[in-house]
């Protein structure tokens, strides 16, 4: 997987870089190999740390989420847990709708009395 971090007038101290790497770790086993993942962190005005992940799965769809808080950690967590509940969320109604495509041909499926076996 591809990951590209961006910083934007912010200093990650090591310990940090650690922890958001770790959290990370939590969305890249939910998705594809040859999927790119995009995390920019910045601060505002007001000194509060913005937390943007983008994740681009090729051919299928593109998850983004961001937030602002205090500290890094609290906005690092809130976004992974965003982006975690998206991917599942697809993953979940993709397989729930393959399963009744085959539940109705199964009901339109019909067989001719005289067919044999």
């Amino acid at each position: 997987m591809k990951t590209r971090f961006l910083f934007q007038g912010v200093e990650l101290s090591g310990k940090t870089m650690q922890y958001v790497a770790k959290r990370l770790l939590r969305v890249e086993k939910l998705v594809p190999e040859t999927s790119k993942l995009e995390v920019e962190v910045n601060r505002n005005k007001a000194g509060k740390f913005r937390v943007e992940v983008m994740v681009d799965v090729p051919k299928q769809k593109l998850f983004r989420s961001e937030e602002t808080s205090e500290s890094v950690e609290a906005s690092t967590d809130a976004v992974v847990d965003d982006i975690e509940r998206q991917i599942t969320e697809t993953k979940d109604r993709e397989g729930s709708l393959a399963r009744r495509g085959a539940r109705s041909i199964k009901k339109k499926l019909t067989l001719d009395k005289s067919a044999r076996f």
